[in-house]
């Protein structure tokens, strides 16, 4: 009897040890299904966050060579995106230490230099990195693992867009008798813009100047813009811009009317005396009383600069982007300066932006994207086919002296041009797209 019941003591205590076992492999599971699932949720987390990042910096990218000041400005744009993000279940914002702005000339290889390190004017790509170093495990701890490393990495460059947003302005595409894309227009050159504010009914019969105010849908009005006419194209001269524009029209606009629309094909307006306000904000100058507001500067936000240039600032009368004349420092300085408008260039009764204001609230404002058209099609009475985009810098605030306004330009090439310092939103396009230069993420 003692000898048969030995086998039987042998087993005691076996259901506890595959009880054991089975509860590591149990927290092994639960482990990598939790702890896996929240490094995942932080990977999603850092990954959005790189990527505004990355788009936001890459906005900065214009120019060709980029100035070297850009290259800091984007950094800082970046990080100030990046570090608007939260992270850990959306617990904490990402700090701006744990990331890493860097440039590079080329996706398939060579340095990612920092703002610092001096990249050089050919680099196009801008590349965010942002870390989640030590990330507390709850139950993966059982098998020696504590912690763990998370990392996002997203790279952007301006592209052409597909559609674009333009100021409602447009350069004569018929003025010198060139072809696209440049239309006879050279780039640096400066071009007068003036013209009657009223006169021939329509207030475009004098073709002195070299462009026109136009109207992009003559069919309906502008989402965020109403009241129509010179209302709504002061609204877009303080916004953003008209959007989501019509490709170019090749052909011709006839018959074409706010009854009868035609793609590519825009309408003219009436009196536009009361634009002058909605330009010149632009230049950070608000009129009224009280000084600039907050409201105003959120409102219709001003460029970085408002330093307006003309002969007797600039003498060269050409190049005043990236030019030298003199000890006046060029458009691209200034902007980095934050150099408000000159007193003398500010109307009477209006109020202009202080430097700290122009620092804090300032956008790129002055250089604009417009489209070409044949303005003589305008004094025929009918609508205008858009030939294709340019990109202007805007050179001083709106004058005027009865109603002669006094307006110039300095012209930057086409907006889709390879290195146009013209940046703005819209949907991504192909080599082919006409929109001007937008940020696009490309890794």
């Amino acid at each position: 009897m003692r000898q048969m019941r030995q086998p039987i003591n042998r087993q005691d205590g076996a259901v506890a040890i595959i009880v054991g076992l089975s509860i590591a492999v149990l927290i092994g599971f639960a482990g990598l299904a939790l702890d896996a699932g929240q490094l995942y949720v932080t990977k999603t987390e850092l990954q959005n966050a790189a990527d505004a990042c990355a788009l936001s910096a890459a906005y900065e990218l214009t120019g060709d060579p980029v100035p070297a000041e850009n290259f800091t400005r984007a950094e800082n744009a970046g990080i100030t995106v990046a570090t608007q993000n939260r992270v850990g279940f959306q617990g904490a914002n990402i700090v701006a230490g744990s990331v890493a702005v860097t440039f590079g000339s080329s996706l398939s290889g060579g340095s990612w230099l920092s703002a610092s390190s001096n990249p050089p004017g050919t680099t196009k790509y801008v590349r965010c990195v942002i870390d989640r170093p030590n990330i507390p495990l709850w139950f993966m701890r059982v098998l020696g693992i504590d912690d763990a490393d998370v990392n996002a990495l997203a790279t952007a460059t301006l592209t052409p867009a597909q559609t674009n947003c333009a100021i409602p302005m447009a350069l004569c595409s018929d003025r010198y008798g060139g072809s696209a894309p440049d239309f006879g227009y050279v780039v640096g050159q400066w071009y007068s813009m003036n013209f009657k504010e009223t006169g021939g009914g329509s207030g475009m019969s004098d073709l002195t100047g070299n462009f026109r105010w136009i109207d992009f849908d003559p069919s309906s009005g502008t989402p965020g813009c109403s009241g129509g006419g010179a209302q709504e194209l002061a609204c877009l001269l303080e916004g953003a811009g008209q959007c989501n524009l019509p490709a170019n029209n090749l052909g011709s606009c006839a018959g074409a009317s706010p009854g009868n629309p035609i793609p590519g094909c825009v309408g003219q307006t009436g009196n536009i005396t009361s634009l002058g306000k909605a330009f010149n904000t632009r230049f950070g100058i608000y009129q009224g009383g009280g000084g600039v507001t907050t409201g105003d500067l959120t409102s219709a936000p001003p460029d970085f600069t408002g330093f307006a240039y003309n002969t007797t600032t600039w003498p060269l009368g050409e190049n005043a982007y990236n030019g030298t004349s003199g000890t006046t420092d060029n458009f691209l300085a200034s902007r980095a300066a934050n150099t408000p408008v000159q007193a003398d260039e500010n109307p009477g009764g209006s109020s202009s932006a202080s430097q700290t204001q122009l620092h804090d609230y300032g956008a790129d404002r002055r250089l604009v994207t417009l489209p070409f058209v044949p303005c003589a099609d305008f004094e025929s009475g009918q609508q205008s086919p858009i030939r294709g985009y340019a990109c202007i810098l805007m050179l001083s605030p709106y004058k005027k002296s009865g109603q002669d306004v006094t307006v110039s330009a300095e012209y930057l090439g086409a907006s889709n041009a390879p290195g146009s310092p013209c940046a703005t939103s819209g949907a991504v396009g192909g080599p082919s797209s006409v929109g001007p230069m937008v940020p696009a993420l490309v890794q």
